[in-house]
């Protein structure tokens, strides 16, 4: 399958939110990232290729004592891309809490994430 239906997408979509949810975000990268993936954010620039961003990933995971909430504001999915905007709070190991508002919209090929950006305010 070169595309995916906006069903297909939507139901991918939805598979990952529950995988954040229950705290399974390294699971969610091995299933829903392409090995070649793109993710983009303020704070890091690009991160290029699946090794890389799990690396990246595991770093935020250990920076957790305590995820408190993730939330969906709203999503959408269109022609193999999808957005979502969603609110996450948690306690950082040196007890700091850190509330994030953001914008994630993913490029998806073949049911797999191949391009991420996350929109955040940085302040």
């Amino acid at each position: 399958m070169t595309t995916s239906t906006q069903h297909d997408l939507e139901a991918r979509l939805n598979d990952l939110f529950d995988h954040i949810r229950n705290g399974r975000i390294m699971d969610a990268m091995n299933e829903f990232y392409d090995e070649h993936v793109v993710m983009n954010e303020p704070a890091y620039g690009d991160t290029v290729g699946l090794a890389a961003n799990l690396e990246r990933e595991q770093g935020f995971v250990d920076s957790v004592k305590e995820f408190k909430n993730f939330e969906v504001v709203a999503s959408g999915v269109g022609d193999n891309v999808t957005f979502y905007e969603n609110v996450m709070d948690w306690i950082s190991q040196d007890d700091q809490e850190i509330h994030v508002e953001q914008l994630v919209v993913a490029k998806w090929k073949d049911g797999k994430i191949v391009h991420e950006r996350f929109y955040y305010n940085m302040g």
